[in-house]
């Protein structure tokens, strides 16, 4: 049988680190950010992970150096696209490209190796019910992001900045501040992601490891209108395709083709989202044009 629970599971491991990543950049689209540096972020953090665990003993140190040097990393964004006015999506591709050629190097500097870090003492997450307390962590961060962003006041507040900020800004709210808080917490659960991808799916670091999760994630955010629960449906529907395009593989499909899976699902999902939109857009137009006629 193709779908059964063994599936789910491995759906649920996969679209953790994609979602946590995805939840950071929600934040910083509704402060007015747009944020496609989770790629490079979530890389950061899984380097940082594997290289404390490794170094330390406890993988939960890991998990906590993950969070901080992504969230460090995402100074970068913070400074360049808020305080300078820069171009966020240059600074994303930047920051992205960065990271890919950083890590290889400290790979080869740190470890001696090149391509893989893979060793029996690295320490990797515990277990509990079959997923790492990252995983819990992550959904219970979509409540959390939830009900922080419709309910409390810096959720309101932040959502006001990102779409008036100059109104925001005659009312005492500093669009400044809230931005590189946002930016701050995106790296932080992208530094979690990273730290999940590479001590609790797997206990290794490899060049380049992330594999594109980062931009699926960016993906995520947008077919969820950076809402919480969207943000959540999206990234399940990208761990099913991971999750499938595994289990196929283990059939005898070829992998390149598996490994395609969560992309063309990626493609096909923003085309049918883009054409909803389109459509709801047209149909607002028209029923204006009646109503003006009328």
């Amino acid at each position: 049988m193709f779908f059964d629970s063994d599936l789910l599971m491995s759906a649920l491991r996969a679209l953790t680190p994609i979602l946590l990543a995805a939840l950071g950049g929600a934040l910083c689209e509704r402060a007015g950010v747009f944020n496609i540096g989770l790629e490079g972020m979530m890389l950061m953090g899984c380097f940082t992970a594997v290289t404390t665990s490794w170094f330390t003993g406890s993988p939960w140190l890991g998990v906590l150096a993950a969070a901080l040097a992504a969230a460090a990393y995402s100074l970068i964004l913070a400074v360049g696209a808020v305080t300078l006015r820069g171009d966020a999506v240059v600074l994303g591709i930047a920051m992205n490209l960065l990271a890919v050629g950083l890590t290889g190097f400290l790979l080869r500097t740190v470890f001696g190796v090149q391509g893989t870090f893979d060793d029996p003492s690295l320490a990797g997450l515990p277990l509990v019910g079959g997923f790492s307390p990252l995983a819990y962590l992550a959904w219970a961060a979509v409540g959390v992001a939830a009900l922080l962003l419709s309910r409390h006041v810096w959720g309101l507040r932040l959502r006001g900045v990102g779409e008036a900020p100059d109104a925001a800004a005659t009312l005492g709210v500093s669009p400044t501040r809230y931005k590189y808080a946002a930016v701050l917490v995106s790296g932080v659960l992208c530094g979690l992601a990273g730290a999940q991808l590479a001590l609790g799916n797997v206990t290794l670091f490899s060049e380049n490891m992330t594999a594109g999760r980062g931009w699926i994630a960016v993906v995520a955010v947008m077919l969820g209108r950076a809402l919480p629960l969207g943000v959540l449906l999206a990234a399940l529907l990208f761990g099913l395709a991971e999750a499938a395009g595994f289990r196929l593989q283990g059939l005898g499909m070829p992998q390149q083709a598996t490994d395609a899976a969560p992309y063309v699902v990626t493609l096909v999902a923003l085309f049918l989202s883009t054409a909803q939109r389109r459509r709801r857009a047209a149909a607002r137009t028209r029923t204006r044009t009646t109503g003006v006629t009328s």
